[in-house]
């Protein structure tokens, strides 16, 4: 990267937990979570009833979605994305049961709260969706507080520009940024509804994550409503946990928390998406109609070449493999 500000400054631009800090060294040191914190709420897909519990990570451990029904592990990681139709699932090679979907929301949160390490602790094949945003997962970390572990942090620069694409226009993009940070522009177009074509630019941070993307609910088509819970998805939605659009209407009887609450969801899933990449990003992420299909391309694009990107911190790392582990 060229041009970028002086990283004692441009570290606590970036967000992810490190606003207000003074010094780069304390940016670079990880977080977890300081005790541990549950709830319970039904899967959007699965329809079943699910326990969540989120517990403080051992040091260097990454994200990991621990499945208590099955005793398993699954890292948090973007090669372990096997699932990309209406949410992110990651799963264990091998194992069509060990998976866990619907995991943007929380990821989301944690990254935009700067945790580093945690466990994900369910006991069913999802994250339960709540209320349709991170905004409850939010409330949850900060009733849990959160915790130094004086151990090192990375942040994973962008050097170069990687770019993915669908037959039909759709496009993800990272570039190197001019300051040390995560600034993210998306465009989303929905034709005909009340949805239409809407656009936000953003720097991420903890305070304009909370207050710009935070609250924002998933949603969907009401003409899909049916084709989903034919195809066995959808089980648990209602209006309570997601914006439902029927052409030029908002069936929802509160209507919309924000005019443009379509494109800041999905600028959230981005958010989210993109935190499998294992360590917070430096650069600049631009999208139209992206997915998480096209997030989770535009990862393995990024990682597919060493020169694309360099881990910054106080060691540097080999590969990817180490991004979760190390």
């Amino acid at each position: 990267m060229d041009g970028f500000a002086p990283l004692t400054n441009g570290y606590a631009a970036m967000g992810y937990g490190v606003p207000g800090y003074g010094t780069l060294g304390s940016a670079l040191v990880r977080r977890r979570l300081a005790s541990s914190i549950s709830c319970r709420g039904v899967g959007l897909h699965s329809g079943r009833t699910i326990s969540l519990t989120l517990h403080p990570g051992p040091i260097g451990s990454g994200i990991i979605f621990h499945r208590s029904d099955l005793g398993l592990d699954i890292p948090a990681q973007h090669d372990l994305v096997v699932e990309t139709r209406l949410c992110t699932q990651i799963g264990l090679p091998g194992d069509r049961a060990a998976r866990v979907g619907t995991i943007e929301h929380v990821m989301a949160a944690l990254a935009a709260a700067g945790i580093d390490d945690a466990v994900v602790e369910l006991d069913g094949p999802e994250v339960p969706i709540l209320d349709g945003s991170a905004a409850p997962f939010l409330f949850l970390i900060d009733c849990a507080g959160t915790a130094e572990h004086f151990a090192p942090r990375r942040i994973i620069e962008v050097l170069r520009h990687v770019r993915v694409e669908d037959s039909n226009g759709a496009f993800a993009e990272l570039a190197p940024n001019t300051e040390f940070a995560f600034d993210a522009a998306l465009t989303i177009d929905f034709g005909e509804t009340a949805i239409g074509r809407q656009s936000l630019s953003l720097r991420v941070s903890v305070e304009s994550f909370r207050r710009e993307l935070a609250d924002a609910r998933t949603f969907t088509l009401a003409e899909d409503v049916a084709r989903l819970r034919a195809a066995g998805l959808a089980q648990g939605g209602s209006l309570a946990n997601a914006v439902v659009v029927d052409g030029p209407m908002i069936l929802n009887p509160g209507g919309l928390r924000r005019p443009d609450e379509f494109v800041r969801h999905k600028l959230l899933d981005v958010v989210g998406d993109l935190a499998l990449a294992g360590a917070p990003i430096a650069g600049r992420f631009s999208g139209h109609r992206s997915g998480h299909a096209l997030n989770n391309e535009l990862l393995r694009a990024l990682f597919s070449d060493r020169a694309n990107w360099r881990a910054v911190g106080n060691h540097a790392m080999a590969d990817t493999s180490k991004l979760v582990a190390a």
